[in-house]
């Protein structure tokens, strides 16, 4: 089937336009999917007996093989094309949530999420190179701002449906949700990206893998350390807010869902914005200052004593991810387009995100177990600044 194209677009090749728009929807369906249970899942584990460590486990093998797998699946789809994996990815979702509903123990949960990590890790480093080869240079903030509008969009709507649903009816129903929509992003991806032979690789194989590789590019370390930090506060705020509010609020699914709604569409509506400023402003500048207002944020969830010191606290956090994120995206795009490896280079940011989101899971798990649960969120918040320095001291292109 012809792919349509969209001539009048400003910040990608117009023959690309419409490859474009389909990676976009399918990575909007795929994780509005995931974002309708991940949120649920530490009080649907709480409530199968599973402690705070039980619960980071969950998180962390997801995180842990997406880790293990992404440089393998990365460097290959540079290789053999993104369309394969993307495929593959999207009918492993699909599985992953039978298997939700065929198997509710806490053993089975670990499990499954190590199982689906590696089926993430097919999908989102490959279909944000593939976005990174088709976009115009010097366009590099804005492209990634919008594309990014897909998966926090979707991680915005998704969290609030979840809630309603399983309010209105139960977990299995999220889980089968779930399903669906995999299959909607499994039936985009077959029928409406274009086959290998007419993808656009510009892999010169000049990159490899190894955490020692990224520790001398000083370049690569910055923004491997600050996506780190970033997302090991995603990892105890998705792993432990629920609980926190559950808990010590007595909160419905339906108000957890909008809680983590809240912070991710915040950071999600100012990604085109920024991503435009990080196209014309210096972009080390927009990291450090995203991420002290990232700290800002987990410092606010740690003295929160009601509903609305929740809300203004996700709030806040969501602001510096939206100013922070795109211009680390950005850099990133410049990077994988200097050493011809992009799908590898987009591997390496995914794995300081699955890194970033085990170690925020493990470490708030123990805290909670050997403190208290509230005592997760300074474990967050010293990350995010240890991070946040390593980048402004490690960074050497202050570019514009």
């Amino acid at each position: 089937m012809a792919v349509k194209t969209y001539k009048n677009s400003s910040f990608i090749p117009s023959s690309h336009g419409g490859i474009f728009a389909i990676l976009f929807f399918t990575i909007f369906v795929i994780v509005t999917g995931v974002g309708m249970v991940v949120p649920l899942l530490p009080v649907y584990a709480h409530d199968l007996g599973a402690g705070g460590l039980y619960v980071g486990m969950i998180f962390g093998a997801f995180a842990l093989s997406r880790t293990i797998f992404l440089p393998y699946f990365g460097k290959l789809s540079d290789k053999k094309g993104r369309k394969p994996f993307i495929v593959a990815g999207l009918a492993g979702y699909a599985l992953v949530s039978v298997a939700f509903i065929v198997f509710p123990t806490i053993n089975s949960l670990i499990i499954i999420r190590f199982i689906q990590g590696i089926a993430s890790a097919m999908i989102m480093p490959v279909v944000q190179a593939y976005v990174g080869e088709i976009t115009q240079k010097g366009k590099e903030g804005y492209s990634m701002g919008l594309f990014n509008m897909s998966m926090f969009g979707s991680l915005s709507l998704g969290p609030l449906l979840g809630g309603v649903i399983k309010d209105a009816l139960s977990m299995d129903w999220t889980f089968v949700c779930m399903g669906v929509l995999s299959v909607a992003g499994l039936l985009l991806a077959v029928f409406f990206l274009p086959p290998v032979s007419k993808e656009v690789l510009k892999t010169k194989e000049r990159l490899s893998f190894s955490f020692s590789s990224i520790i001398k590019d000083r370049d690569l370390f910055a923004i491997f350390a600050f996506r780190f930090g970033y997302t090991s506060c995603i990892g105890v705020i998705w792993c432990f807010l629920p609980l926190f509010a559950d808990i010590e609020f007595s909160l419905s699914g339906t108000s957890t869902g909008f809680l983590v709604m809240l912070g991710v569409f915040v950071s999600g509506i100012l990604h085109l914005p920024m991503g435009y400023f990080a196209d014309r402003f210096n972009k080390s500048i927009m990291v450090g200052v995203g991420g002290s207002v990232c700290i800002l944020g987990m410092f606010m969830l740690t003295t929160s004593d009601s509903y609305g010191d929740l809300i203004a606290a996700v709030s806040v956090f969501g602001l510096g991810g939206g100013i922070s994120m795109p211009a680390i995206m950005a850099m990133a795009v410049i990077k994988g387009n200097e050493t011809g490896a992009m799908a590898l280079v987009m591997s390496i940011v995914t794995v300081a995100h699955s890194f970033g989101m085990m170690t925020g899971a493990m470490v708030a798990g123990l805290a909670m177990d050997y403190f208290e649960l509230h005592f997760a969120f300074p474990c967050g918040m010293v990350i995010m600044a240890l991070s946040t320095l390593l980048f402004m001291f490690t960074n050497r292109r202050w570019q514009t």
